[in-house]
């Protein structure tokens, strides 16, 4: 299963080229950007962990992709996305947001169906990858 979040998410996987000319834009429109990582990509799971401070200030993609390839030296087994910011509107609201890398083996989530009151039917889902406790989920793709 492979998890569908932020743009491009149904495409193919980026190359290190098309990232460089995405971040280069988001540059061009002087959107801070950030880099994010996870183990728990559940879609309500929106606060992922920070890889360093936001990137203020920078007019060359080269120094965001050196930090997207130090996260994923640092994280080889999670997810990880970048996101830019469009401060133009007086607030902090995400432009562009995307997956850059994932794990190996994505574990996917599963559809529970239970019953309530009057016959009502509720659905929730639950990530596969939950059953495992944090810092520990992904261990056996890093042997």
């Amino acid at each position: 299963m492979r998890i569908t979040q932020g743009q491009f998410s149904y495409l193919p996987e980026l190359t290190d080229e098309e990232i460089s000319a995405q971040v280069q834009y988001a540059l061009d429109r002087e959107w801070p950007l950030s880099i994010e990582y996870t183990d728990d990509p559940h879609p309500r799971n929106t606060y992922w962990e920070m890889h360093d401070l936001p990137m203020f200030d920078l007019k060359d993609a080269a120094g965001v992709v050196k930090e997207i390839n130090e996260a994923r030296k640092q994280h080889p087994e999670h997810y990880i996305r970048v996101n830019a910011y469009d401060a133009t509107l007086s607030r902090q609201t995400v432009a562009m947001s995307y997956i850059v890398q994932r794990p190996s083996e994505e574990p996917g989530f599963r559809l529970e169906r239970t019953e309530d009151s009057n016959r009502q039917i509720r659905y929730t889902t639950h990530a596969y990858v939950t059953d495992v406790p944090t810092g520990q989920r992904y261990k056996q793709n890093q042997q």
